[in-house]
């Protein structure tokens, strides 16, 4: 009966670095779109934080920050953030920048 039990851990292991590899995948095409739609020059994406929650609205879900690099001029690069709930866009902050 525990070798069932050590399966669903390897299971729920495994489960969970793939749909990590999913969210990160996800934030990238939504970083990349949000850039073309502003005419930015995305530069590099990293993940902050991913952490379990639960809301009313939405139950349980893993919320997801990832720092990003643009440019809004091609010269100087600023950092903004993004925010996932699953994989499912939340919020984009970006700081104040230089346009060309």
């Amino acid at each position: 009966m525990e070798n069932i039990y050590y399966l669903l851990i390897a299971f729920l292991i495994c489960w969970y670095f793939i749909y990590q590899r999913q969210v990160a995948e996800a934030a990238r095409r939504h970083i990349a779109a949000y850039c073309k739609k502003e005419g930015l020059q995305l530069i590099s994406v990293a993940r902050r934080v991913s952490r379990p929650s639960i809301s009313k609205r939405d139950g349980i879900f893993i919320l997801s920050t990832f720092d990003f690099e643009f440019s809004g001029d091609g010269e100087s690069s600023y950092q903004g953030n993004l925010t996932l709930r699953g994989v499912k866009l939340d919020n984009v902050y970006l700081p104040p920048f230089k346009i060309n």
